[in-house]
């Protein structure tokens, strides 16, 4: 029994390295956590398990990104008590993350089970044909928005790409870069911009689970592989945010269109 738990252990830290690498970078850490849990026999892991992982890459993406929260916080506060146009690029700033944040919420209170009802792997399959296809138009795009020329039309238009990652097989960072570039964006802006929206999205998530989680009835059993799950997701979500970071820097989302079609190719041809 105890030589079965140390395996569930295991399983349970390499469903979190997956979900860790596979949140920040265009490839859908959704499907790809299916796609592992599948070959390795242990089915789906439950809305519980998925919240906690969610919010181990959500402390790591907080942190990577403190410096520029608290910036954007604390300036959004002194423009509303003064009206200072030294802060107002940053206000606007998070009046964009705001907007570009409701679609994603709208529709993932109204449809999460239909779409958790709805997925395989074929799903998964084509819709990383279309995550590949997509980066793929979008490789050689040079944007000249930053920040302060964001306009609510191009935050709206990239919480769609945010709303239509909900399904498993669209890549969340992918849809959302790939939106916020084609609109115009510096690809540095169009990475900042797209994991901010993924902070109050996943801070909703983590808030309408969290009565499940502690409603869990068999918490205690769980607590050992679940915490183990969790410290993966996050040193993994930190470090391939990182990794993910230069890749963008140099320009080089390109790669993930190969990456997308063969593990597409791949889940047709196995599953």
């Amino acid at each position: 029994m105890e030589e079965l738990d140390t395996i569930y252990i295991i399983k349970m830290i390499i469903i979190g390295l997956v979900q860790g690498f596979t949140e920040p970078i265009p490839v859908s850490s959704s499907g790809h956590v299916m796609i592992a849990s599948q070959i390795l026999g242990l089915g789906g892991q439950g809305f519980t398990f998925a919240i906690l992982t969610n919010t181990a890459s959500l402390l790591a993406i907080l942190y990577i990104y403190r410096k520029d929260i608290v910036r954007l916080i604390s300036n959004s506060i002194y423009y509303l008590k003064t009206k200072n146009n030294r802060y107002e690029s940053d206000f606007r700033f998070v009046c964009f993350i705001v907007i570009g944040s409701i679609p994603a919420g709208a529709l993932g209170i109204l449809l999460s089970d239909f779409i958790a009802d709805y997925v395989s792997m074929a799903t998964i399959a084509v819709m990383l044909f279309v995550t590949g296809i997509a980066l793929w138009l979008i490789r050689n795009m040079k944007g000249t928005k930053g920040e302060s020329d964001i306009t609510i039309r191009d935050a709206f238009i990239v919480g769609l790409g945010q709303a239509v990652a909900l399904t498993p097989g669209i890549s969340r960072s992918g849809a959302t870069i790939i939106s916020a570039i084609a609109v115009g964006m510096k690809q540095e802006t169009a990475l900042r911009f797209s994991f901010m929206l993924y902070i109050p999205v996943s801070l909703g998530g983590v808030a309408l689970g969290f009565s499940d989680f502690l409603n869990e009835s068999n918490k205690s059993d769980l607590a050992i592989p679940y915490l183990a799950a969790f410290i993966a997701t996050f040193l993994m979500t930190y470090f391939a945010m990182k990794w993910f970071m230069g890749i963008m820097k140099n320009g080089k989302l390109v790669y993930f269109t190969y990456y997308c079609f063969i593990v597409g190719i791949l889940l047709l041809i196995f599953f």
